[in-house]
């Protein structure tokens, strides 16, 4: 009898869920259709239509051409966009919370037709690859493709010469990408969260940056030339394996760790030499530590400049003068003393050999 109860039931249920398929298959059915619709309108967006999303006004990018896609029009993206050669301003990346689920599957190669762009934004996408039509670009100065899949930056990235930011955050690169080091215009660099292991001697190039993020990666040491990257405020190496500091640190004099020392900057490495109490003191502590840097130079200059004033004023060369007034007094003393014994033959008697010989020689 339970079964029996049981069973009618089971088909009650069975048959209140064979009522609810129909109407669950034409709103699923109408929501992809008009998800595609959406789509196909997107991508049969005219030039006129493209144009009409375009910013001027944005605070970021005042007076530049911006176009910003997101959420599904991010999955189709229309044709036209590719045509607008003067756009300034290029933001492809989804809004951080209700756009996560639509995101670019890659990065068109017609990105290389908008030659105008000075800025790119295509983070948070998980790509894994960049088309190498990107390195046509050569009017980027600021390219973003933190949060992606990254391992490697396409053949020809060197020819970005105008970069002067690069945002290369939460990837997968294990090796620094070696083309970076030509960006010599770069004052921004962010490889943080990442799994790199070294840092070439060449990122010395950089001579001009002055942010460089490298927090959350697999570093054990820094390279020696990193001492000539002295327009350096900002230097985040926290939570990585470096155990010491290369000798010439402090030559990093603008370097804000004594004013701005966050957990970032070198917390979370097993820091030995100098110890971590030092280095959160600043340049100039690590520099006293070490015993070498631009102070030190100074001091040891000025030291070096006094010892050779003063080798100068008891050199020949300094006391010739003086030499030369003791010679003519000399001279006058025993053209005097001639004088004298000649008037006198005593003194002549008595003239010491020797005596007249030292005068002579003066």
């Amino acid at each position: 009898m339970i079964g029996v109860v049981v069973l009618v039931i089971s088909q009650d249920k069975f048959k209140h869920v064979l009522a609810q398929i129909p109407s669950f298959l034409i709103l699923l059915l109408s929501k992809k259709k008009k998800s595609k619709k959406e789509r196909n309108k997107m991508a049969a967006m005219t030039l006129r239509d493209v144009r009409m999303r375009i910013q001027t006004e944005d605070p970021l990018y005042y007076g530049q051409k911006k176009l910003k896609i997101q959420g599904r029009d991010l999955m189709n993206l229309p044709k036209a966009l590719f045509k607008l050669m003067d756009l300034e301003v290029l933001d492809l990346s989804p809004e951080r919370e209700p756009g996560l689920n639509f995101r670019l599957a890659s990065v068109p190669p017609s990105i290389g037709k908008l030659i105008n762009l000075s800025t790119l934004i295509i983070d948070t996408n998980e790509l894994e690859v960049v088309p190498v039509e990107i390195t046509l670009l050569t009017n980027l100065e600021r390219l973003a493709l933190s949060n992606n899949q990254l391992t490697t930056l396409p053949s020809g990235f060197n020819r970005l010469k105008k970069l002067t930011s690069l945002h290369l955050a939460n990837n997968e690169f294990e090796k620094f990408p070696a083309e970076i080091c030509d960006l010599t215009q770069l004052t921004f660099l962010d490889l943080s969260d990442n799994k790199l292991r070294v840092l070439p001697k060449s990122i010395a190039m950089l001579k001009k940056l002055e942010t460089l993020l490298l927090f959350y990666n697999e570093l054990t040491k820094l390279p020696n030339t990193i001492k000539k990257m002295t327009d350096l405020r900002c230097l985040w190496l926290g939570n990585n394996k470096i155990t010491f500091l290369p000798q010439g640190f402090g030559y990093l004099t603008k370097l804000d760790w004594k004013e701005r020392y966050t957990s970032s900057t070198l917390d979370g490495n097993p820091i030995l030499s100098p110890p971590i109490e030092i280095c959160r003191m600043g340049p100039e502590a690590i520099e006293r530590f070490q015993g070498v840097g631009p102070n030190i130079d100074k001091a040891n200059k000025e030291t070096t400049q006094k010892k050779t004033n003063g080798f100068t004023n008891t050199s020949p060369e300094g006391n010739k003068g003086i030499s030369s007034k003791t010679h003519s007094t000399s001279s006058l003393n025993a053209s005097n003393s001639t004088q004298e014994e000649e008037k006198s033959p005593r003194s002549v008697a008595k003239r010491s050999p020797r005596r007249a010989n030292v005068n002579g020689a003066n």
